[in-house]
């Protein structure tokens, strides 16, 4: 009995048992069905209040250019998106997109839930979201309202546009409104501009070949555009080709056909921009061509992000003085006199700012600042001559030769037409003598001028082996980047950083394409570079760059002046200004663009290159804090220089007290003379008064006799 009371009593308790995990198993199953179906109503609402609107009108992506401070310095664009009609879009195209973009594209909901989880799966394994399996709704959404971070948020965001954009839109205008907003490379977004882009048509004429070209762009339009790498490009297009015929679309012949084509590209490249500071922009356009591989339309319209050195307090004040002509000579008429300019950071090789002319920017204009080539005059002198000199042992404080000389029929003036017989080397360099620095290259030999212009970065021809080069007269010339960069050198303890605009270039999703990479040269030593400051510092104190002085700021500088080609006329070429301070290098150049016997420059340079020079550091010292040059190096050297002045000085006072005794010698000498010449005169003027009343008698005596003979005649008649 009791057995069987304890057995019904366990079927009791059993039965309560189910029941209870029963009751649990229902309040589990129809709380998770009620969080799903508020999830699902969470999403739905999600999905109805999401604003896709914007898929009306396609929209250019300017590349942005930020200065050195990250913000935004200007905009460039020649982006120019025309939207077609789907019926406007070759078949071809569209089932090419489809064969290698999304091939369920007619048949899902807008998610591809297999690819979803495939995805997933890859991403679990990495532990990061490496992996997408977007369809081309989803592409659109992310493409047009998000980023392109890799995150669950944005993953999330994009199902819920998508499932928007499905609902309000029909797979055609889907596929019509996702070929007009992505981007296919080379500035292109959208398929019309990519066919004018790439082939130089409008997408309707697109042939099957040119059609499987721009479809396989879009995976990664940077990489595989044909204008950077056709092979990539052409492999590419096959592959599309292949999943185009084994999805039907194309039969077996039309793919042999269409894999034995060549890709024709078309050479237009559009150009047609607006933005600050432009000439800026050319050198940004320019670097990121010939530096980190990218084409001008990238640049300009590939929604690139562009980090520069740009200065902008020094760009505007560079700017403005351009702006304002009292800062330049009065031009002739039916020509403007031009200038470029440019300024950089000695320390890194950034270039803060640079102007290319002057007068009304227009596209495609000559920049005066990178691509002028012209004879430099005495701003290579502390390059070719005195960096060489110190190298091999002189002093600052050496006398060097100021005299007439002749080497070989060469015979070069000092301007102001004097000679002083010997002068220092800091005093010829701040005074800018030509005859010192003639005689000293050639007493070093030409060729090691030469070597040292070119480690400078200034490149020579055959022609410029010559005395000549000591002052700059060049067969060609340089460029006022090239002269500032040279000049950093010395502002820089011997080393030369390469001049440069771009620090980092990004793409539309924010991954770094190109980078700068540091590029320093041990041009000199230390101990020179800072002798050179110290005597280019003399030039802007005592010597012909005065107006580049600031107060309370120390500046040095050179020079250069470059004559004219017409023998018969009083004027100058060219003007220049190369000058520094501790943190700013600068190079002005002015002059007229077609120097001919009408048009040329009166003045000299110190009179203009170098007060715009001035003026441009004088709207811009909240830049430069470093007010003083670093001349620990040569305390003794410039010690040295001022016992040799003192012994100058102290020689030219002996030589004027030698030439005041040698003018009272003269002086009493002369007087001497004077008396004695008095003396023959008074006793010349005696005998001349003698001789005149002997001769008065003379006449007197005939007088008396001639009168007696009249009437001696008259009484005998």
């Amino acid at each position: 009995m009791k057995r069987t009371e304890r057995k019904q009593l366990q079927k009791q308790l059993n039965a309560e048992k189910k029941w209870s995990n029963l009751k649990i198993s229902r309040i589990l199953f129809f709380g998770i069905l009620g969080v799903i179906i508020c999830g699902l109503a969470v999403v739905n609402v999600l999905i109805s209040t999401s604003d896709v609107s914007k898929l009306e009108e396609p929209e250019p992506r300017p590349s942005m250019i930020y200065d050195q401070n990250g913000d935004v310095a200007s905009k460039i664009s020649n982006s120019n998106i025309e939207g077609v009609r789907l019926e406007q879009i070759p078949k071809e195209l569209v089932e090419a997109v489809i064969s290698v973009e999304d091939q369920r594209f007619y048949k899902h909901n807008g998610i591809n839930y297999f690819g979803i989880a495939r995805a997933l799966t890859q991403n679990l394994l990495k532990g990061e979201v490496v992996a997408g399996g977007s369809t081309i709704t989803q592409q659109l959404s992310k493409n047009v309202f998000l980023t392109h971070e890799r995150t669950y948020s944005r993953k999330f965001n994009e199902l819920i546009l998508t499932k928007k954009i499905e609902r309000t839109y029909s797979k055609d205008d889907i596929m019509e409104r996702y070929l007009n907003q992505i981007y296919f490379g080379e500035g292109a977004w959208g398929v019309q501009r990519a066919a004018e882009i790439y082939f130089g048509k409008d997408v309707s004429q697109l042939t099957l070949t040119e059609s499987a070209t721009l479809a396989g762009l879009i995976k990664a339009p940077s990489y595989l555009s044909p204008y950077k790498d056709l092979e990539k490009s052409v492999k590419r297009r096959n592959i599309v080709l292949s999943l185009m015929k084994n999805e039907g679309y194309i039969s077996q012949a039309d793919f042999d056909e269409a894999i034995g084509q060549e890709i024709v590209l078309s050479d237009e490249t559009t150009m047609n921009y607006k933005g600050k500071y432009p000439y800026y922009i050319d050198l940004i356009i320019e670097e990121a061509v010939d530096k980190y591989g990218l084409t001008k339309n990238e640049v300009l319209s590939g929604g690139l992000h562009i980090y520069t050195e740009l200065n902008p307090v020094i760009q505007n004040a560079l700017e403005d003085v351009y702006e304002d002509d009292r800062y330049f000579p009065d031009s002739k008429p039916d020509q403007l006199i031009q200038s470029g300019s440019v300024f950089l950071n000695p320390k890194t090789g950034g270039i803060s700012a640079l102007v290319g002319g002057r007068g009304q920017y227009t596209h495609g204009r000559f920049n005066h600042a990178t691509k002028l080539i012209r004879q430099p005059g005495s701003t290579l002198k502390p390059i070719a001559v005195y960096t060489s000199a110190l190298e091999q042992g002189y002093q600052i404080s050496d006398l060097l030769v100021d005299e007439p000389i002749n080497i070989n029929g060469y015979s070069p003036k000092n301007v102001d037409k004097q000679y002083r017989g010997q002068v220092t080397m800091y005093d010829a360099v701040a005074h800018s003598y030509n005859i010192p620095p003639v005689q000293l290259l050639h007493d070093m030999g030409i060729e090691n001028g030469v070597r040292t212009v070119e480690r400078f970065g200034i490149p020579l021809e055959d022609n410029d082996y010559n005395l000549g080069l000591a002052l700059g007269g060049l067969h060609k010339g340089t460029s006022p980047l090239r002269m500032a960069q040279a000049f950093s050198t010395f502002a820089n303890d011997g080393v030369m950083m390469e001049a440069h605009a771009i620090i980092e270039i990004k793409d539309s999703e924010g991954e770094v394409i190109g980078k700068w990479r540091e590029h320093a040269t041990q041009v000199t030593d230390p101990e020179v570079a800072q002798q050179m400051t110290y005597m280019l510092q003399g030039a802007v104190e005592v010597g012909t760059a005065k107006k580049a002085q600031l107060p309370g700021l120390e500046v040095a500088g050179k020079t250069g002046t470059t004559q004219l080609p017409f023998p018969d006329v009083a004027g100058s070429k060219d003007h220049w200004f190369v000058g520094y301070t501790p943190d700013l290098v600068g190079a002005v150049w002015l002059g007229y663009d077609k120097t001919d016997a009408e048009h040329y420059l009166t003045s000299t340079s110190g009179l203009t290159a170098t007060p715009i020079f001035q003026e441009v550091l004088f709207r811009s010292l909240s830049q430069l804090p470093t007010k003083n040059f670093d001349l620990s190096l040569i305390e003794k050297t410039k010690k040295e220089l001022e016992k040799q002045k003192e012994k100058l000085r102290k020689k030219e006072h002996q030589q004027e007290k030698e030439n005041r005794k040698r003018e009272k010698e003269e002086e009493k000498e002369r007087k001497k003379r004077e008396k004695e010449q008095k003396k023959r005169e008074k006793k010349e003027q005696k005998e001349k008064e003698k001789e005149m009343k002997k001769r008065e008698k003379e006449y007197e005596k005939e007088k008396k006799e001639r009168e007696k003979g009249d009437e001696k005649k008259k009484e005998d008649d």
